[in-house]
């Protein structure tokens, strides 16, 4: 049976060696990874997914921000990357993850890079508020997805949601 655990339980090394797995040793070049630097996964809503002491999934979820054109500042969650070991990809897991993550952020707007199949049939994310969007990579704007009340409308960069110390 599939436990869901804090991430930040499970060991770092293990996280990553599953990512890699999952995604190829070359994924740090995608624009999603530059969505992240600078900023720490947030404790909590990102998961773990353990089945019989081993290992199976993991769900990152990532402050962001919208800066629009307009001067406005919305606070986003990037919710990613959702991975699942490749002989487990077809067990429901990541369903799982990303329904116990969005559960865990409530009403929080959420977006993600993804496929608008599955994340808008499942999980209601869509295209409809992020055509304006700009993102510091390449992307396939269809597959640039947000859900949630408050996602901003409108013309802006999302990047990472850097906080300065007080």
């Amino acid at each position: 049976m599939v436990e869901l655990v804090a991430l930040e339980t499970v060991d770092a090394a293990a996280v990553e060696g599953l990512l890699d797995r999952a995604f190829g040793r070359d994924r740090h070049a995608r624009t999603a990874y530059r969505l992240r630097d600078g900023v720490d996964a947030l404790p909590g809503p990102s998961l773990a997914a353990i089945d019989n002491g081993g290992l199976v999934g993991t769900i990152q979820l990532w402050p962001i921000v919208f800066a629009g054109d307009d001067g406005r500042r919305v606070p986003l969650t990037l919710v990613g990357p959702v991975a699942v070991v490749p002989e487990r990809q077809r067990d429901g897991i990541g369903r799982l993850l990303v329904a116990a993550a969005i559960e865990r952020m409530g009403e929080s707007p959420l977006m993600l890079i993804g496929d608008p199949g599955y994340y808008g049939r499942f999980f209601g994310f869509t295209a409809a508020r992020t055509g304006a969007w700009r993102l510091p990579g390449p992307f396939e704007r269809h597959r640039l997805l947000a859900r949630g009340p408050g996602v901003p409308d409108g013309a802006g960069a999302i990047g990472p949601h850097v906080r300065t110390p007080v």
